[in-house]
């Protein structure tokens, strides 16, 4: 009996230290079950408010509305850093250009008529001084000045030399108005801008148009210490972003397929070119094979992003004191399980950079966490026999 006992209350010693491990395993939870990123838990709602009122990032659950909001902004940031307020400049000669000067007298014995008519064209160049030389009138300023005003000077210098001159200048060589287009582009080089006004698309064109899609193709315009970046597409569906050039634009076009990455569980991580102009967020799911049927949280699949600060004072409007001038970081949480979600994916868009994690289910977690415990209950129940054998 006295064995027996002993046996017991040995069996009964180790079995609750079996207990005592298990449940500080448990209570560690999380913490020791590896993972390919935050459970649904982690980036729950009170997390997400106080990450907002840190400006850390802003979080939207991704509704009919939040993403009608998101899919009707046009981005017209290019326009605004770039775009001309007021009248069009004029064009202003300069250093270099070549000018074609055509002179009319109303008399055929005037000093530019000859024996083939009252018309005498000359040709003159900008030179560093910024002036122009015409017979009989002299060195005129040019450099500065627009077409209209050069005439003029010209026509008046000439009054009293020739006979009721008239003066017509055009600017045959340009190479003062003129902006650069290089990268992949047809037929990079210096192209002129013309008086009536040269855009963007313009001068794409000109130069032979992208080597690669519109949609991959960066567009990049540096006017003197200002730079900004879009996309050859937003330029064709955004008529307001294909801006005006002037003279000393450099443009850079770069073609960088788009693309995204999924995280978490789905069947297959990935970066995901896109095949095509849109993507939608089913899509891009469906391009990675789907959310993974063991271990997927079908209520916890994000979408992480950054977007213009315009898009978070529409979606957020009491947070427009609290962003800036950049873009902002942000997370849209879809609920998969609610019927009404699968539509919203269906229409909702990718953009390039954009990531998707889908959250482990809980029960996943606790399938990962006996796994890792196994090992030690199974060495438990061997330390047992072993004392049970040894007290016999």
């Amino acid at each position: 009996m006295r064995v027996a006992a002993g046996k017991r209350a040995n069996t009964l010693s180790v079995m609750k230290s079996i207990g005592l491990v298990f449940v500080a395993l448990l209570l560690a939870g999380c913490s020791v079950v590896p993972g390919g990123g935050p459970s649904g838990a982690a980036l729950s709602a009170d997390d997400i408010e106080t990450a907002v009122q840190k400006e850390d990032y802003f979080s939207f659950t991704l509704t009919p509305e939040i993403a009608q909001i998101v899919g009707r902004y046009v981005p017209t940031r290019f326009s605004d850093y770039f775009g001309i307020k007021g009248t069009e400049p004029r064009q202003r000669i300069g250093v270099g250009d070549l000018l074609t000067i055509n002179i009319w007298e109303a008399d055929e014995r005037g000093i530019f008529s000859t024996s083939y008519g009252k018309k005498t064209t000359v040709e003159s160049v900008v030179d560093d001084s910024g002036r122009i030389f015409v017979p009989y009138a002299g060195r005129i300023r040019a450099a500065g000045q627009s077409v209209e005003s050069v005439r003029e000077a010209v026509e008046t210098a000439l009054v009293g030399k020739a006979v009721q001159p008239q003066v017509q200048i055009i600017v045959t060589g340009n190479q003062t108005n003129s902006a650069v287009i290089v990268g992949d582009v047809g037929k990079p080089g210096k192209y002129p801008i013309s008086v009536a006004g040269t855009t963007l698309l313009d001068l794409v064109a000109h130069a032979g148009g992208s080597r690669g899609k519109t949609f991959e193709t960066v567009v990049t315009l540096k006017r003197g210490n200002r730079k900004a970046t879009t996309n050859l597409q937003d330029l064709i569906d955004v008529p307001k972003n294909n801006v005006r050039l002037v003279k000393g634009d450099n443009i850079l076009l770069t073609v960088k397929p788009r693309s995204f990455t999924a995280f978490g569980a789905v069947v297959k991580t990935a970066i995901q070119q896109f095949p095509t102009e849109s993507v939608t967020l089913a899509e891009a799911l469906a391009s990675v094979g789907g959310l993974n049927d063991n271990t997927a949280d079908a209520s916890a699949v994000y979408l992480f992003r950054f977007e213009d600060p315009e898009v978070i004072v529409k979606l957020k409007p009491e947070a427009r004191d609290k962003i800036g001038d950049y873009q902002v970081p942000v997370i849209y949480r879809l609920n998969l399980r609610d019927p009404k979600a699968w539509f919203v994916a269906r229409y909702f868009q990718m953009r390039d950079k954009d990531m998707i994690y889908v959250a482990n289910h809980p029960a996943a977690e606790l399938g990962k966490f006996l796994r890792i415990i196994q090992p030690l209950l199974t060495s438990t129940r061997y330390g047992v026999l072993i004392s049970n054998d040894l007290e016999k």
